[in-house]
């Protein structure tokens, strides 16, 4: 089993930053993993924001976060990041970290494992 904790997410002022974590542990994790983030808003689906391969060699972003988050990992640590820049309020929503043996440089939800997530609140 692989478990996933994020963390990280808290009230910010739009403009700001804010850097996310998603530990990753388990017997059966490996730094092979594939990981992702996502986030879903109140009343909408959840949402694909970036994916990261394993050795953090490729990545790839939603068309719309592109340039303003960026996705990274430390395989030492077993812990993938999302740095948030220039905030805005619709980004508020609860952003769940996801990983999977595959990495696909395409959007999708089809990922084995899910963390419980983080809430994340832009203030105007």
């Amino acid at each position: 089993q692989v478990q996933l904790v994020e963390s990280g997410g808290r009230l910010v002022q739009a403009g700001g930053s804010l850097r996310l974590s998603c530990a990753a542990s388990g017997r059966t994790f490996s730094s092979n993993y594939a990981m992702a983030w996502f986030r879903q808003a109140p009343g909408k689906e959840r949402k694909f924001v970036a994916t990261i391969n394993w050795s953090g060699g490729n990545t790839y972003y939603a068309d719309s976060l592109r340039g303003r988050f960026t996705i990274s990992r430390d395989n030492a640590k077993n812990t993938v990041y999302l740095q948030m820049n220039s905030l805005k309020p619709e980004d508020t929503a609860v952003y769940y970290c996801a990983a999977d043996r595959l990495y696909r440089n395409y959007a999708t939800v089809d990922y084995s494992y899910w963390g419980q997530g983080t809430q994340v609140t832009v203030s105007s």
